[in-house]
């Protein structure tokens, strides 16, 4: 009789011990008919869901879920939306993305817009919370034509506020890529690598702020409502917010100490720069 010196069929621990890491994609496209949008593409794997709530309004609630309850290290995901003429889409998410602490690999996330004529997407997921030693490089890259309308607005807290978290170490690479009638009009990439705390506390950085957030608006009319969005940051208290605008784009950015303060000041300004309700994920 043979026995094995490894404990598990002859498989060496290396093996054994490796995590299984998680997989997800969610390819989803909607179409405007008869003055209503409506769902005309929905491929989903692994770990990765879309939920198409019903909601009174002519455009298309879409919510994405994680099944697998977060990200971890070396977990992988994508998620390709695209609007067809004349439909409105806001996709969404159910509750804040916790990114988890890793010993080495990095986990990816990959976003694809594509915006036809006439149509709309809104991009408005909850906001993304890395814990300590957290390793995230995600992308989101935006195709659209001339006359389409998009509005992107991603939030992120540095440390989980309840345990007065700080990331000591960690990785966060964030690149966002808009194309409108096929020319680059709007490249942007952040990278915190290594004492992401020390970093934030940089008075050129953060000034020890922890939750940050931007808003991008692409539209024919994204230059003409700067004055607007100007006044109304001007009434918030709490975080700092600034607006911009060139290129038929509109830049706001918003800044800090704590993700309440934040979403008290960017929920009511979403509300009235839309000039429609949230997702209802949003309130829940």
């Amino acid at each position: 009789m043979s026995v094995s010196a490894w404990p598990f069929d002859g498989v060496p621990p290396s093996e054994t011990h490796r995590r299984q890491r998680a997989v997800g994609r969610v390819a989803f496209g909607a179409a405007g008919l008869d003055g209503r949008t409506r769902p005309m593409r929905i491929e989903e794997s692994g770990s990765m869901r879309i939920r198409l709530p019903k909601g009174g309004g002519k455009g298309l609630d879409a919510v994405l879920v994680n099944t697998a309850g977060g990200i971890a290290c070396g977990d992988r995901f994508s998620v390709q939306v695209e609007a067809h003429s004349g439909a409105a889409v806001t996709v969404a998410t159910p509750a804040a993305e916790k990114v988890y602490r890793s010993d080495g690999p990095v986990a990816e996330l990959a976003v694809d817009l594509k915006v036809a004529a006439e149509a709309r997407i809104d991009w408005l997921p909850q906001e993304t919370i890395l814990f300590d030693k957290a390793r995230l490089r995600r992308s989101l890259s935006a195709e659209m034509t001339e006359n389409a309308s998009l509005t992107v607005f991603e939030a992120v807290v540095f440390g989980r506020e309840a345990r007065a978290e700080r990331i000591q170490e960690g990785l966060f690479e964030d690149r966002w890529r808009i194309r409108r009638g096929g020319r680059l009009v709007y490249a942007d990439t952040l990278r915190l690598d290594g004492p992401i705390d020390d970093l934030l506390r940089k008075p050129v950085v953060g000034r020890g702020a922890r939750a940050f957030a931007t808003l991008i608006h692409a539209a024919p009319d994204a230059e003409a409502r700067l004055d607007a969005a100007r006044e109304h940051l001007a009434s918030i208290g709490g975080c700092d917010a600034a607006a911009s605008a060139w290129n038929g784009l509109l830049a706001v950015r918003f800044c800090a100490m704590k993700i309440e303060s934040l979403r008290a000041a960017a929920v009511p300004f979403l509300l009235a720069f839309r000039g429609e309700p949230l997702p209802r994920v949003w309130l829940s």
